[in-house]
């Protein structure tokens, strides 16, 4: 029989959550099956979590609670194990960026600015920059790094995620950084689309009205987990697991992939935009 490494709790607030709760449940003599009994999560989700690997939901430390008899230990310590994990990201971002991570599929709507996983470096340098101008240039720089090693996640040989994004054709049209800068931005996207990372599709200014015209949302799914939705503006996000919500929320995304382009037409015009950025040309409008 193989032993098990145990888990060092001192490494870290979630290692030693982690190891908390795996302590608890084999003391109750369950397997990680018999413990889920009765919740939404697989095995995988749960074990991630006694590893220090994943964050527990509210919902899964209210089951742990009450199938262990921890009178509430785990939901007041959830808060703890954020606190922990936060680093170079906004911390209303925290739940949505480790979501990412153990994604099946990703499909994503951004009317206004092009993706954090899909932005090159400069373009991500004038976002934040224009979010915090008088932030010093190391913070700046910090946060770009954060964004651009997020994005190996659409890279290296381990399977990524199905990502899907759909964008605005303003994006390629109305230009936030230099022509050059926007040729380096869109050759990013037609190069993940070429190598079948990404599907993009663009939703045209003669559209008219079109579903969730007002926001940028997230939508991720899992292997081992209920489906979530994140939802962002400039100075705050939230992330969306209420069944109802998330049904209607991916009733709209399904009806806007309908009004875009088709991905094959859409990523010839990202491609052409970026030949006329080359040139020192405006993009042609897409109508």
């Amino acid at each position: 029989m193989v032993r098990r490494k145990d888990i060092d709790g001192s490494i870290s607030v979630p290692d030693f959550y982690g190891k908390e709760l795996r302590w608890k449940r084999e003391a109750a003599g369950l397997s990680l099956e018999a413990f889920l009994e009765g919740s939404f999560y697989g095995k995988t989700y749960l074990s991630d979590i006694e590893r220090g690997e994943r964050r527990m939901p509210v919902d899964l430390a209210r089951h742990a609670d009450r199938v262990l008899g921890t009178d509430g230990f785990f939901e007041r310590h959830c808060e703890d194990v954020r606190r922990a994990r936060r680093g170079p990201h906004a911390a209303y971002f925290e739940k949505a960026l480790e979501a990412e991570k153990h994604a099946e599929s990703i499909e994503l709507w951004s009317p206004s600015i092009l993706p954090g996983l899909l932005q090159a470096a400069p373009y991500a340098r004038a976002l934040v920059q224009s979010a915090h101008p008088s932030a010093p240039d190391d913070w700046v720089e910090e946060k770009v790094q954060a964004r651009l090693d997020r994005a190996r996640l659409l890279e290296g040989d381990n399977p990524v995620p199905e990502y899907w994004a759909i964008l605005h054709e303003s994006l390629l049209a109305d230009p936030i950084v230099s022509p050059q800068d926007m040729t380096t931005q869109l050759d990013r996207i037609a190069e993940l689309a070429d190598r079948r990372r990404i599907t993009p599709q663009i939703v045209p200014r003669s559209c008219g009205a079109y579903p969730l015209m007002a926001a940028s949302i997230m939508i991720m799914t899992f292997s081992d987990a209920p489906p979530l939705i994140y939802t962002e503006a400039s100075y705050s996000g939230d992330t969306i697991d209420d069944p109802a919500l998330v049904k209607q929320y991916r009733k709209a995304y399904d009806r806007l992939r309908a009004v875009a382009l088709s991905p094959d037409t859409s990523l010839a015009m990202i491609k052409a935009a970026a030949e006329d950025y080359r040139n020192g040309k405006q993009p042609d409008r897409l109508e």
